[in-house]
């Protein structure tokens, strides 16, 4: 065979081999770009929740789907994507990364580090949208999240898998009921997720430090969307927040999320609605801004042991105007949740803190969620309060009033005195269960009501010192006319 018949058997191989690779990519161009708003031509199969690669690393998200452009918000530094610039289709749902690597790290809506200590190094990611377990994977709750605040735990009690609303005007007191709440974690195997949406870049740095001091950040893991970042990284932290808390509740274990706060999210929802053209309906928001918070908190659960036996317990807290607990999106809410803890205004003001109105707060859930000692401590704590308030009126008119009320009038100051507790200083379950049933049992009625607090401290501290058994027990669950005799001596001694 000579040469050129060679190189022809070479060339027709070659031909034969030849394969022609190639990849097709959808892409658009930005037609017009506002507000962190982009319209996009182009997109023809583009999906709802897609993910959108724009240049300099920027993220579109498509929300609106229409005839001819998508419209979409752009998470990222927005300010450099301008008119012409082209956008490609990644055809994945928005997804941020989870892992377990997230615990003890501050992160933005995008799941990213922004706490200054690295890159988080996980390959996971799960999509920020989905939908809520079913009824046929729930079971009833009945494990309780413990507080640590002697009002909610006793009256208003929480169970793992509950939507819990906290409720009030600003400066009531909400992010301090949710910092405790999580600093009272510490030993109870609950992971904690504190979404911040709209706040303070300096509040947010005080409260991680304070998270820090009490050793909390080794559970707790911070979403903050500050208030100088664009409406739709404010829209998607509370989803981003429940997605890292769904990684962990998939693993069995049990998660706390704390939404602070969707007032916030309910108007950066707004603010890009109207950007994007979308009808506004009462109060200009959204006609779907009920299913904005229903989709979100219906993902809080308690799942059986079927399906992993994890829990998501949701505490989102909304401001309120003037305490007008009836105005849309607080009443939206509401009727999300299983209870609601309404923070007063007034009664901060009397300088009562935590400021709960325990008439206007519910807990759907009820004693389902307490331990038995305190089950038994509170039903009178209940009905000894209740009175309190509808007599509280008359208080002024003390002189005019029969002996019985009067009795009822200073027990329940006491009551009051003794439900008051100071921020960062949450309290084991077992101690709220001594200090209540000390005041029930009148142990504190002869005591000046201004020294309530600080010999309710020093009584604490005995049963630490003496009858740490006693307090084993109560904390275990178990209660008896035993336990309860030794309680009353546990008193007689100190009294002496």
């Amino acid at each position: 065979m000579n040469k050129a018949d060679t190189i022809v058997d070479d060339i027709k191989k070659d031909i034969e081999d030849f394969e022609i690779d190639s990849d097709t990519e959808e892409v658009g161009e930005v037609i017009e770009v506002k507000d962190g708003i982009a319209k996009i031509r182009g997109l023809m199969s583009c999906g709802s929740n897609e993910m959108l690669d724009l240049p300099h690393g920027v993220i579109g998200l498509a929300l609106n789907l229409e005839k001819e452009t998508v419209g979409a918000i752009l998470l990222g530094d927005y300010i450099k994507i301008k008119q012409g610039d082209i956008v490609k289709r990644t055809r994945k749902i928005m997804s941020i990364p989870v892992g377990d690597k997230m615990i003890g790290r501050v992160v933005n809506a995008l799941g990213e580090s922004i706490d200054g200590e690295g890159k988080i190094e996980t390959s996971k990611t799960m999509p920020i949208e989905r939908v809520a377990p079913g009824v046929i994977t729930r079971e009833p709750v009945s494990v309780p999240l413990q507080t640590g605040i002697k009002s909610i735990d006793a009256l208003i009690p929480i169970g793992r898998g509950q939507r819990e609303l906290i409720l009030g005007d600003r400066q009531t007191g909400k992010t301090a009921l949710a910092i405790d709440t999580i600093i009272n974690q510490k030993g109870q195997n609950v992971i904690c997720v504190y979404v911040t949406v709209g706040q303070k870049a300096s509040k947010i740095a005080t409260l991680v430090s304070k998270l820090r001091e009490a050793g909390a950040m080794e559970y707790t893991t911070v979403v903050l969307a500050g208030a100088s970042e664009p409406a739709p990284m404010l829209y998607l932290a509370p989803y981003s927040g429940v997605t890292i808390a769904e990684y962990f509740a998939d693993q069995g274990k049990d998660v706390l999320v704390i939404y602070d706060d969707l007032t916030k999210q309910a108007i950066a929802y707004r603010e890009m609605s109207l950007l994007l053209k979308r009808p506004p309906g009462r109060e200009a928001y959204p006609g779907d801004v009920f299913y904005l918070h229903s989709r979100l908190l219906e993902r809080a659960c308690n799942l059986n042991d079927d399906f992993g036996g994890g829990s998501i317990t949701a505490l989102p807290i909304i401001e309120t105007q003037a305490g007008d607990i009836s105005a849309y999106v607080p009443t939206n809410v509401i009727s999300i949740t299983d209870g609601q803890i309404f923070l007063d205004t007034g009664l901060f003001y009397k300088g009562m803190r935590p400021a709960i109105n325990v008439g206007s707060s519910v807990s759907r859930v009820g004693s389902a969620a307490q331990i038995k000692p305190m089950k038994k401590v509170a039903g009178k704590l209940k009905l000894e309060h209740a009175q309190f308030r509808e007599l509280e009126a008359f208080a002024e008119f003390a002189s005019d009033l029969d002996e019985t009320t009067k009795n009822k009038i200073d027990r329940g100051k006491r009551l009051s005195e003794i439900l008051k507790q100071k921020q960062y200083s949450p309290m084991k379950v077992e101690e709220q269960v001594i200090s209540i049933f000390a005041v029930n049992e009148g142990f504190f009625d002869d005591v000046d009501t201004k020294e309530v607090s600080e010999l309710e401290g020093k009584l604490i501290e005995h049963f630490k010192n003496l009858k740490k058994d006693l307090l084993a027990k109560l904390e275990a669950g178990e209660w008896s006319d035993e336990i309860v005799d030794e309680i009353k001596k546990g008193l007689e001694e100190f009294k002496k």
